[in-house]
C-alpha cells in the first residue's frame, strides 16, 4: 500500500525474490506511469529493476487492494497545522487492508508514526474492519524504512532492520519476509520500541545538524567553522556534522516533531534552529549586499540547487523553496538553477540564462556537478560587484566576488 519513495523500491525488491507482489496506490497517474515502467523519482538502478519485475509479472500495480498473505503499508505521515502527525493516510490504508485480511495474514506498517500507533490505532482499525482479533487471528508488526534517497536500493538491502511485533510470533513472521532481501542485522523487538527507534534516529540527526548550525552562527566572523569541526571530529567520541542552509526531505525536518511535548524542549529548539536557517542565509545575503553597496530590492538572485541534498531530484521541504519565499517578500527576482531537478518554482535549466545579469548567487545544494562550475565565467555573466554566499563550502577561490560562507 503506497508506491512512493519507499513502497515502490520495496515492492520491486520483493518481486525479485520470487514473491507475487501487488503494488497498490490511490493515484491513478502514478499507477499508470509505473505500469509503463516510467518513474517520477530519480533513483539509480530502479528503472532497470522495475522493468524486469513488471515484465516478469512478479509485480503488478493497481488502485484496488486484493486479498493477500502479507500487507505492507508504506504511506506518508506528514505534519498537520499543529505540528502533530497526520495519520489520515495510515488510517485510510489500514481500513482498506482490514476489509481484506483473513486469519493467518500478516500486516506490516512501515510509515513513520508516533509510539503506540501500531498496537493502538492500527490494531483497533484492523480488528473493527475484519472482525478478527490480534494477536490470535492475524499477525501485526511495525518495521520502519531507514533509507536515503539517491541510494535506496542498496540501503534497503544492506542496512540493519528493526522489526517490532505485537507479539513474538508476529515479529518472526515479518522476519521471514525481510530476511529474503535484507543483508544487514535484523533486530526483533515490540512495536512501540520499533516506532521510537525510528524517531530517535531522525531526531539524533536533526539535533546534530542544529548543533553544527549553531556553531556556524556563533563563530561566523572569526573562525573557520568547517576546519574547527574537522579538528574536533578527530576526538574519538565526537562526530559533528557540517552546517548548512537548512534541513529538507521527508524525515529529518518532520518526524522529530512526533516526539515533541512539554518534556522535549531540546528537540523543539533544534527543529526551530534548522527551520530558521533559510531565513538566516537570506539575512546573511542582505548584509553582504550592504557590504557591496548594492540594494537587494529588485536584484536578481540565483539559487544554486533546488533539491534538499546533493545528487538527487527530491525537493521536499527543500531550503531553496523557503528562501524563495523570503526573497520574494524582499521583492527580489529569483532564479533557480538545478540540472538534476525537472520541476520547481523559478527553475531555469539554461546555465547562461540563469546567471546573466545576476547580482548574487547562493549555493544551496552541493551537487557533484557544481564542483566543475567555471566561476570566472560566472563572474563575467553577472553584474558588477557580484555577491556569493556559499553555504556548502564548494567554492575554493572566491576572488572577484563579495563573498560570505560558513
Amino acid at each position: 500500500m503506497g508506491l512512493g519513495y519507499v513502497g515502490l523500491p520495496t515492492a520491486a525488491i520483493l518481486a525479485t525474490r520470487g514473491f507475487s507482489v501487488v503494488g497498490v496506490d490511490v493515484d491513478d497517474k502514478k499507477v499508470n506511469q509505473i505500469k509503463n515502467c516510467k518513474l517520477s523519482i530519480n533513483e539509480a538502478g530502479l528503472d532497470v529493476l522495475l522493468k524486469a519485475v513488471i515484465n516478469s509479472k512478479n509485480l503488478t500495480v493497481q488502485t484496488d487492494i486484493v486479498e493477500a498473505d502479507v500487507f505492507i503499508v508504506c504511506v506518508p505521515t506528514p505534519l498537520n497545522k499543529n505540528k502533530k502527525a497526520d495519520l489520515s493516510f495510515v488510517k485510510n490504508a489500514v481500513r482498506y487492508v482490514g476489509k481484506k485480511i483473513m486469519k493467518g495474514n500478516l500486516v506490516i506498517l512501515e510509515s513513520t508514526v508516533p509510539p503506540g500507533t501500531t498496537k493502538g490505532l492500527v490494531r483497533k482499525i484492523l480488528e473493527n474492519e475484519s472482525k478478527l482479533k490480534c494477536p490470535g487471528d492475524f499477525y501485526l508488526t511495525y518495521s520502519p524504512e531507514r533509507v536515503l534517497p539517491g541510494n535506496l536500493l542498496r540501503e534497503l538491502v544492506k542496512n540493519n532492520r528493526v522489526i517490532g511485533g505485537i507479539d513474538v510470533d508476529s515479529a518472526k513472521k515479518a522476519e521471514d519476509i525481510y530476511s529474503s532481501f535484507v543483508e544487514g542485522e535484523i533486530c526483533l523487538t515490540d512495536t512501540v520500541t520499533a516506532e521510537f527507534v525510528k524517531l530517535m534516529e531522525n531526531t539524533y540527526r536533526a539535533v546534530n545538524i542544529a548543533l553544527a548550525n549553531e556553531f556556524a552562527k556563533i563563530g561566523k566572523h572569526d573562525i573557520n567553522i568547517r576546519e574547527a569541526i574537522e579538528i574536533a571530529n578527530k576526538h574519538p567520541r565526537v562526530n559533528i556534522l557540517n552546517p548548512g542552509p537548512g534541513v529538507g526531505g521527508h524525515c529529518i525536518p518532520l518526524d522529530p516533531w512526533f516526539l515533541v511535548d512539554e518534556n522535549s524542549e531540546l528537540i523543539k529548539i533544534a527543529l526551530e534552529t534548522n527551520k530558521g536557517m533559510p531565513g538566516y542565509v537570506c539575512k546573511l545575503l542582505e548584509n553582504v549586499f550592504k557590504k557591496a553597496k548594492k540594494k537587494i530590492k529588485n536584484s536578481k538572485i540565483v539559487l544554486l540547487g533546488a533539491s534538499y541534498k546533493k545528487d538527487v531530484d527530491d525537493i521536499r521541504e527543500s531550503p531553496t523553496d523557503k528562501m524563495i519565499n523570503v526573497l520574494k517578500k524582499k521583492e527580489c527576482n529569483v532564479v533557480v538553477y538545478d540540472p538534476i531537478v525537472e520541476h520547481c518554482r523559478y527553475l531555469e535549466k539554461n546555465f547562461e540564462k540563469a546567471f546573466k545579469n545576476a547580482d548574487a548567487c547562493v549555493i544551496v545544494t552541493d551537487h557533484s556537478v557544481f564542483k566543475n562550475i567555471d566561476w570566472n565565467k560566472v563572474k563575467k555573466l553577472m553584474n558588477n560587484n557580484p555577491v556569493l554566499i556559499d553555504t556548502r563550502n564548494i567554492v575554493k577561490d572566491v576572488k572577484g566576488f563579495i563573498s560570505e560562507g560558513y
